[in-house]
């Protein structure tokens, strides 16, 4: 059952020791998928440089995890635990071909929410370019919780 939620999404990129931390609070779909999985839909906005596209991120268990983007711009990224995996990333500039190489991904996810951390290597045609952590908290509004769950 699809669920209207608040994610908090905190994305640390980092290259030659210097880190750029961004975060996003906006409000998401959180859907439970047949496998097992979740997937955590939102519309991107101004602040994130993405304005006019959607994302859609599944994750299914401590292995595998997507991030689909569609609209001004298009992306699927493949974060595969120790695996590489070649995705193609738009940008406002253009498409580029990336490697990702998944180092870690914990989930926590269930059916109220909860938490999933995603960190991963970028590269381009094998050249290094950034490494990169994802921290996403999904919270279901306390107007929809049940109410074992409320204090």
């Amino acid at each position: 059952m699809k669920k209207d939620v608040l994610i908090v999404l905190r994305s640390i990129q980092s290259v030659d020791n210097e880190q750029n931390e961004t975060e996003l609070i906006t409000p998401a779909v959180f859907t439970p998928l047949k496998d097992g999985g979740f997937s955590i839909a939102y519309n991107e906005t101004e602040a994130t440089g993405f304005e006019g596209s959607k994302t859609v991120l599944s994750c299914y268990g401590n292995k595998r995890a997507s991030i689909c983007r569609s609209g001004s711009v298009s992306s699927n990224l493949i974060i595969d635990k120790d695996k590489k995996q070649h995705c193609l990333y738009g940008t406002p500039y253009g498409d580029l071909m990336v490697g990702i190489y998944t180092h870690s991904i914990i989930n926590e996810l269930n059916e109220d929410g909860g938490n999933l951390y995603m960190k991963y290597t970028v590269d381009i045609n094998s050249s290094y370019v950034s490494d990169n952590e994802i921290f996403v908290r999904v919270q279901v509004p306390a107007s929809e919780e049940s109410p074992e769950n409320q204090s």
